[in-house]
């Protein structure tokens, strides 16, 4: 393999790459990213076993041809380069390295037998196959991904819950996410041939990649939904990822359809107001209490080791008296969600879950669990 290729195109397929690749693990070749140089195109390929990313970009093909090398100790060497230069891609048997050259810097990198890659993409399109905006797969990611949970022994709730929503009001493509102590729900367009989308758990590491390719992507993502993985492709960068194995539990269950205690804030000054409360929250909780009643909500913290704190805003509110609990991270992670200017938060009683919703984008949804305060 002899390649030449600009470094700034370089650079970019290995910064997808490497941040698919883990750092630690027991098959050295999974380190690897596999360049294959073929007709006017470098292909590069990174995998974990879980999640594959392939991208094509053009380059100069004097010899074609297949190399594996570490996808992090390249990433590196190219983003050290000077900028605009040249960079030169070659295998040579004589030492069984790749040779990295670039003006006067010259590297050479250990590699692996190409023909050892695990392959994970299926290039069957076997699925359903649906094509849909990029900014409303964006939003979609960017609305639920901070209530994906982190607990391995719930793994089901590891990643956002993608599903077909058909009933109700117009049809639509929902993304729910939640680890049991708050709930984001987002709807988008149903994209034509969507109907028929089983609903799938995409693992927090494909979201957390996928989301930073859309940062490249065009105007539509192609996506593919099997019952065991999902396939996301625009602009010559295609993501694979395995489905988690599991089922997602009942959302609807959790969200509350009776409370009818109704606050309405001005979302930027009751965000604002919440974090500077909560600066002298005790760590672990993070605790907040909502006193509210006649157009007036109390925002107080008590913290016996590092002080209290009290704030007052002008709401509207014409209910009968309330006092809730909750962690002030999850109330800021939900206020910095809503685009416009007022939140709505729908209380029932201290105890029980209270719905949010954006008062200017009704297809938005939260729902967060109170704490005992």
């Amino acid at each position: 393999m002899k390649v030449t290729i600009e470094r700034a195109t370089l650079l970019k397929a290995l910064s997808h790459a490497q941040s698919v690749v883990e750092r630690r693990n027991t098959i050295p070749i999974l380190s690897n990213v596999l360049m294959r140089a073929d007709g006017g195109t470098l292909s590069l390929t990174a995998t974990d076993l879980d999640i594959e990313i392939l991208e094509k970009v053009p380059a100069d093909i004097e010899q074609p041809g297949a190399a594996t090398a570490s996808a992090v100790t390249l990433f590196d060497i190219v983003k050290k380069l000077p900028d605009g230069g040249q960079i030169l891609l070659e295998t040579r048997g004589e030492t069984g390295r790749l040779a990295i050259e670039s003006g006067k810097s010259s590297f050479q990198l250990a590699i692996l037998p190409d023909q050892d890659f695990p392959a994970l993409t299926n290039q069957s399109d076997d699925g359903v196959h649906f094509t849909m905006p990029a900014n409303a797969l964006r939003r979609l990611i960017d609305k639920t991904r901070f209530a994906m949970s982190q607990e391995e022994t719930r793994y089901y709730l590891n990643g956002i819950y993608l599903h077909a929503e058909l009933d109700g009001g117009s049809p639509s493509l929902r993304a729910v996410a939640t680890d049991g102590h708050r709930l984001a729900r987002l709807d988008a367009d149903l994209p034509n041939g969507a109907e028929d989308i089983p609903g799938v758990i995409v693992p927090r590491k494909a979201v957390l990649e996928l989301r930073r390719l859309l940062e490249d992507a065009g105007d539509e993502i192609e996506i593919t939904v099997s019952e065991s993985r999902i396939r996301f492709f625009s602009n010559d960068i295609q993501l694979t990822s395995k489905l988690i194995d599991g089922t997602f539990p009942d959302y609807r269950r959790v969200i509350p359809d009776g409370n009818d205690r109704v606050l309405t804030v001005d979302n930027a000054d009751f965000r604002r107001a919440v974090d500077r409360v909560s600066t002298v929250s005790a760590d672990k909780t993070r605790s907040v209490k909502l006193s509210l009643e006649d157009d007036m909500l109390k925002l107080l913290v008590n913290n016996p080791e590092a002080g209290s704190a009290t704030e007052e805003l002008s709401v509207d509110y014409q209910a009968e008296k309330l006092d809730i609990g909750f962690n002030a991270k999850y109330l800021l992670d939900i206020a910095n969600q809503v685009d416009g200017e007022t939140a709505v938060f729908h209380f029932a009683d201290s105890a029980s879950p209270t719905v949010v919703t954006d008062a200017e984008d009704p297809r938005a949804l939260y729902v967060l669990m109170p704490l005992r305060v």
